[in-house]
């Protein structure tokens, strides 16, 4: 089921219930999603403007390319959903049946994969969000730096339902290939959303 086809209200709901999805990673990809918007919407308020004709060209361009991140971060919330189903019936698989190890394996490599993609759209967004803020109208720059804090949380989030994930892999030498690329995001991209941040916050006390 596409979630993002609920009302917020209702999203919430379901967020909120028992069941099974959405989950952690859903919710990352949508507020990534929210996130993008934000630093977009300065994008949007900059296009137009004699006072950044300058940098129109390459404002539009970024535009684009948030319209497709936005896109792609909303289509991971079901497909978050997909990638956890195999993972939910594996866990129910007797513990006596010879199969489950190597069934459990898989799955949980399947339910890895898109929060790492939505990391990777993370960092994208946070590149993007950064041009917006150092040069996108001023009269905006708030919600370039909303958008950078919105964008690192879903980066975080997504990261823990890797993490999540890795710990239990017998694997150990895929789990920790894992780990890694997705350490090096947090590491770089939270920083790079904080510096963003914090740059924003700092010119409102000049």
């Amino acid at each position: 089921m596409d979630f993002t086809q609920n009302s917020c209200r209702e999203f919430v709901s379901v967020l909120a219930s028992s069941a099974p999805v959405p989950g952690g990673g859903g919710a990352a990809a949508l507020v990534a999603a929210i996130g993008t918007a934000l630093g977009n919407m300065v994008g949007s308020l900059t296009v137009g403007k004699k006072k950044y004709a300058d940098v129109e060209a390459e404002i539009v361009a970024l535009k684009a390319r948030c319209d497709a991140l936005q896109t792609e971060l909303l289509d991971q919330v079901p497909a978050d959903a997909e990638g956890f189903e195999p993972l939910s019936r594996a866990y129910g698989i007797p513990k006596d049946d010879p199969t489950r190890d190597q069934v459990l394996e898989e799955a949980t490599l399947v339910a890895c994969r898109v929060p790492v993609r939505i990391m990777e759209l993370c960092c994208e967004a946070i590149d993007a969000i950064a041009v917006f803020a150092a040069k996108g109208s001023r009269l905006a720059v708030s919600d370039a730096g909303c958008g950078a804090a919105c964008v690192k949380g879903a980066l975080q989030a997504a990261s823990l339902n890797v993490f999540i994930n890795t710990k239990t892999l017998k694997d150990r030498e895929k789990a920790e290939e894992l780990n890694r690329k997705c350490l090096g995001m947090l590491e770089e991209y939270g920083a790079k959303a904080d510096q963003i941040f914090e740059t924003v916050k700092a010119g409102f006390f000049q």
